[in-house]
C-alpha cells in the first residue's frame, strides 16, 4: 500500500495553527479553516506572519510531520523536526561517497543526465505541442546542444567537467525558454533565469515552485534515511541541503517548469498579480501564490507509470521512489541509479 500523503501549505497572513486532538486546527480570523487528521499529513509549509502553537510544535515530530517556516516569497527561516531517522550505515556510506570526489562524479553524473534528458524531453515536446506557434529552428538547435551534452557527460568522469557541462546545458535551455511562453508575452517576458531576488514574473514563479520542489525533495529523503545536507553534485555549504538540489535535478523540467508553464499560457496568472519593488525585485501577491500552490498539488496527483518499478504512481509517491532508489544504490543493492525520464 502507497500512502499519499499531503503538506498543508499556510500562505493567509496571520492564521494559527493549533493542536487540537490528534490533527492540524487551522484559524483565521476568529474561524475554524479546516481540521487535519496528523496521521495523512508528511509536512506543513508556513509562509510569512504564521503563528503555530507549542503543544503543535511539540506534537509534530512524533508523527514525522516537518514544520518549514518561509518567508512570504518562498525565503527559507527555519523548520521543526523529530529526531533524525534511518539506518546509520546508510547515512555512513553516503558521507564517505561524499567525500570521495570520484565517486561524487558517478553520482552527479546521473542526475545531470536525467536533467539534460528531461529538458530536451520538454523542447521536444513544445516543438510538437506548439511547433506552428513557436521559433522551431531555434529550438532544435537547443535540443541537439542537450544531446551533446548528454554524450559528453556519460563519457565524462571528473567532477568539475561535469558541472561545467550541466551549466552550460542549462544556460542553453534557458535561452529558449521564453519561446515555450505562447501568450501574455508582453507581460511575462523571459531573458534568462536570475534569482535571489527574481527581477521579472516568470523568475519569481520559477523560483517559488522550485522552492515548493525543494522541500519535497527534503521530505523524500528524510524518509528514506538519507541525509538531505549531503550531496555529490551540489557541494556541502552552510544552510544548504545538497543531496535535495541533486534529486531535485531531474523534476525541474517537466515537473515545476512545465507547471509555470501551464498558469501563464492559459491565463491563470496575469500581470497585475505581480509588484515591482524599490530594490527591483519582483514578487507575486497572495492570489498568485495560492493559485501556484493550489495547481502544484494537483500536478502531484498526477499518475505515470515507472519504467524501472514497473509500477504506476502519483508524482508525489515518484518523489519517494526515487529517494529510496537512491538510497538502494548507495547501500550497493542496485548497480546504478535510475533516474526517471519523462516521456
Amino acid at each position: 500500500m502507497q500512502r499519499f500523503l499531503n503538506t498543508l501549505y499556510i500562505t493567509t497572513q496571520k492564521t494559527y495553527l493549533h493542536k487540537k486532538g490528534e490533527a492540524v486546527e487551522v484559524v483565521a480570523d476568529r474561524k475554524v479553516l479546516a481540521l487535519i487528521p496528523f496521521i495523512t499529513l508528511d509536512s506543513i509549509i508556513c509562509f510569512g506572519n504564521i503563528f503555530v502553537s507549542p503543544f503543535l510544535l511539540g506534537a509534530a515530530p512524533k508523527y514525522n510531520i516537518t514544520i518549514s517556516f518561509l518567508t512570504e516569497t518562498g525565503k527559507f527561516l527555519a523548520r521543526v523536526q523529530g529526531p533524525v531517522a534511518g539506518n546509520v550505515l546508510l547515512r555512513k556510506e553516503q558521507y564517505r561517497i561524499s567525500d570521495d570526489k570520484k565517486k561524487s562524479a558517478s553520482l552527479a553524473k546521473y542526475f545531470i543526465i536525467g536533467k539534460l534528458a528531461n529538458e530536451k524531453t520538454v523542447l521536444q515536446r513544445a516543438l510538437r505541442d506548439h511547433g506552428e506557434k513557436i521559433n522551431g529552428k531555434k529550438i532544435e538547435k537547443i535540443v541537439a546542444l542537450l544531446s551533446s551534452n548528454i554524450d559528453k557527460a556519460e563519457k565524462e568522469s571528473d567532477l568539475d567537467t561535469l558541472r561545467g557541462i550541466e551549466g552550460d546545458a542549462s544556460k542553453a535551455y534557458f535561452s529558449v525558454f521564453d519561446e515555450l511562453i505562447i501568450s501574455q508575452k508582453d507581460n511575462f517576458k523571459f531573458e534568462g533565469r536570475n534569482r535571489r531576488p527574481p527581477l521579472d514574473a516568470v523568475n519569481a514563479m520559477l523560483s517559488y515552485v522550485y522552492t515548493l520542489l525543494y522541500h519535497d525533495m527534503i521530505s523524500a529523503l528524510e524518509c528514506v534515511g538519507l541525509d538531505p545536507a549531503v550531496g555529490f553534485m551540489y557541494r556541502d555549504r552552510p544552510g544548504r541541503l545538497s543531496l535535495a538540489l541533486d534529486l531535485a535535478e531531474e523534476f525541474r523540467s517537466f515537473f515545476a517548469d512545465r507547471l509555470v508553464l501551464s498558469l501563464i499560457n492559459p491565463n491563470e496568472v496575469n500581470a497585475a498579480q505581480f509588484e515591482k519593488t524599490v530594490s527591483g525585485a519582483v514578487n507575486m501577491d497572495e492570489a498568485a501564490r495560492k493559485t501556484v500552490i493550489s495547481a502544484y498539488q494537483k500536478k502531484k496527483e498526477t499518475v505515470i507509470q515507472h519504467p524501472y518499478v514497473e509500477k504506476r504512481m502519483h508524482l508525489a509517491i515518484l518523489f519517494h521512489t526515487q529517494a529510496r532508489l537512491l538510497a538502494r544504490h548507495i547501500r550497493g543493492d542496485i548497480d546504478g541509479y535510475p533516474v526517471y525520464l519523462w516521456k
